[in-house]
């Protein structure tokens, strides 16, 4: 895995310190993101060996995601983002990979701070739309939150709501 674009970029860091010595706050990065999922065996080395074929054709995964399927005893179910090029994807597809097409997607980084999860989802809630799943995490002084909606109309509203406001708001995370 790798870090998200701009997390070590010099230019990054030091726009990000001058942002903070003069008070403003910086604005969330949001956008789209295409989620594939397979089926996994509920076993040792299952997982490991779909991310190594993944690996093998290339594919440089920003974020994987795991978990038994309760409802399915001894299965489980993988989720990764991104794939790109045909080589990934048709290696993807081998391993019974598909792009998810229930699972509507945004990639929200930018400054953590505390509290920011609460922030950003309270901002879409108060625009009356539903998270149906959030993870997310900090690297440095980053964070990276994923968050699904239940369609492509909400994802794209929230991608609006999370960088810009909403309308007449001046405050922004």
């Amino acid at each position: 895995m790798r870090c998200a674009p701009g997390f070590h970029s010099h230019g990054f860091a030091l726009d990000k310190l001058r942002r903070r010595r003069s008070g403003l706050v910086m604005t969330p990065m949001a956008e789209r993101e295409e989620v594939w999922a397979a089926s996994i065996e509920d076993r040792p080395g299952a997982l490991a060996g779909k991310l190594a074929a993944l690996a093998e054709a290339g594919a440089d995964l920003d974020f994987i995601i795991a978990r038994r399927a309760p409802d399915r005893p001894g299965t489980g179910v993988v989720f990764v983002t991104p794939l790109r090029g045909d080589r990934e994807v048709e290696a993807a597809g081998e391993l019974g990979f598909s792009a998810t097409n229930r699972l509507h997607s945004v990639r929200v980084e930018g400054a953590n701070e505390p509290g920011i999860a609460a922030k950003l989802t309270q901002r879409v809630a108060a625009a009356g739309i539903n998270v149906r799943g959030c993870s997310g995490a900090i690297i440095g002084s980053q964070f990276v939150l994923h968050l699904a909606f239940d369609s492509e109309e909400e994802a794209e509203k929230a991608i609006a709501l999370l960088t810009h406001g909403p309308p007449g708001d001046a405050t922004s995370p």
